[in-house]
């Protein structure tokens, strides 16, 4: 167990109960020279900064002032040379800190470009083929009419060809016509020959009126089924029960809590637990039951806003937001962090209603607070040029 130190100018090795001092006669490299140990001996091995030959190996004739002030200094140039070393390690990390953030933020910007891209293909897609669905039906509809409308030539000059065979018919009579013509008429039920014609082209009597029962399934899910939908409305649907099982099971798992197990803290955890994971439903409802037992806490609130901008209620992410925004209060150091948040997703919400204006203020004054946060300010740019765009439009 040996401790050695070594400066430009000064080389001490203890090893208990012994010690090595010597005062060097010039200065040496200190950073290459090495020491081995082993048997009872350390073997050194030194490296001169200057060439040329030494007298001896340290400083002899020198006053005990000089030998202190030679020992203090090398103490005081190690301490300076630690110093160095710690600050650059601390410069180097800092700097792969920075580098590997940029990485990843341009990574992800990436991905959220392919994504748009993605997203701008679909839609082009769907809505060439939804113009070709159009156009088809257009020409189906084109086709019926046109087939409509030569039956009803066909059935009107069927109709005159009737009219006019009954004609030619009743302007002919036969000797029975005239008969009956001369034979007189008695009682109300008598009728002329005019009356007969008129009765012969009456229509017929219409259909007898009727009712047909429909019966509709009820539909879970709130919109229309597609066929490009099935898969995200099975996904919503077993999101939903399985919702509603983590529901009874957490009011279960309070009973079965002890007392001081039932606080509003758990119930944060459980919420957290649950927002990782994706089921948002039930980390709302996590939250909602904490909210019930202490309504003062503003991280229940935040949390609560961040899974409905998830779910897409964004009235209500702005009523939690702001009421996060209104227990943040007074605003000091310690919870600037918590009101960037929520100044963030207020805005957020804001701007997915395609109220821009709005949205850009919260985005402005979560910069107040936090203006290096390039993030922010890219997206406040964003809607800065959204909102220029609407004005020109208009």
């Amino acid at each position: 167990a040996a401790n050695i130190f070594c400066t430009e100018r000064y080389l001490k090795v203890s090893v208990p109960p012994f010690l090595f001092e010597a005062i060097l006669y010039a200065p040496i490299d200190d950073t290459n020279s090495t020491a081995k140990i082993g048997n009872g001996i350390v073997f050194f091995t030194l490296y001169k900064k200057e060439v040329g030959m030494w007298e001896s190996l340290t400083l002899e004739n020198a006053s005990k002032e000089k030998l202190q002030y030679l020992r203090e200094n090398a103490v005081l140039k190690a301490h300076e040379k630690a110093k160095e070393e710690t600050e650059a390690k601390k410069v180097t990390k800092q700097e792969h800190k920075k580098y590997a953030l940029e990485a990843t933020m341009k990574l992800e910007e990436a991905e959220r470009k392919r994504i748009e891209e993605l997203k701008e293909q679909e839609r082009q897609k769907v809505t060439k083929e939804l113009e070709l669905w159009k156009d088809q039906l257009k020409n189906v509809e084109n086709q019926k009419k046109v087939q409509k409308e030569g039956q009803l030539h066909e059935e009107v000059e069927q109709l005159k060809e009737k009219k006019k065979e009954k004609i030619n018919k009743t302007s002919i009579p036969s000797e029975e016509t005239l008969k009956t013509r001369l034979k007189p008429t008695k009682g109300r039920g008598s009728c002329s020959m005019f009356s007969e014609n008129l009765k012969e082209e009456q229509l017929p009597a219409p259909r007898s009126s009727g009712t047909i029962k429909i019966n509709f399934t009820s539909r879970v899910f709130p919109t229309a089924l597609r066929e490009s939908r099935v898969a995200e409305e099975e996904e919503w649907l077993h999101k939903q029960a399985e919702a509603r099982r983590i529901i009874n099971a957490d009011l279960s798992e309070l009973k079965d809590l002890k007392e001081e197990e039932k606080n509003p803290d758990w119930l944060k955890d459980k919420g957290n637990k649950m927002f990782a994971t994706g089921n948002y439903l039930a980390a709302v409802n996590a939250y909602n039951l904490a909210v019930r037992l202490n309504n003062k806490l503003p991280l229940l609130y935040l949390n609560r806003a961040a899974c409905h901008l998830k779910l897409r209620n964004l009235h209500k992410a702005i009523e939690d937001s702001s009421k996060a925004l209104e227990l943040l209060t007074p605003p000091v150091p310690d919870n600037e962090n918590a009101r960037v948040k929520a100044y963030v997703r207020r805005g957020t919400a804001f701007c997915q209603l395609e109220l821009y204006a709005e949205g850009l203020q919260d985005y402005e004054a979560a910069l107040k607070i936090d203006p290096k946060n390039k993030t922010i300010e890219k997206d406040a740019e964003k809607i800065r040029h959204v909102i220029q765009g609407t004005m020109q439009n208009s």
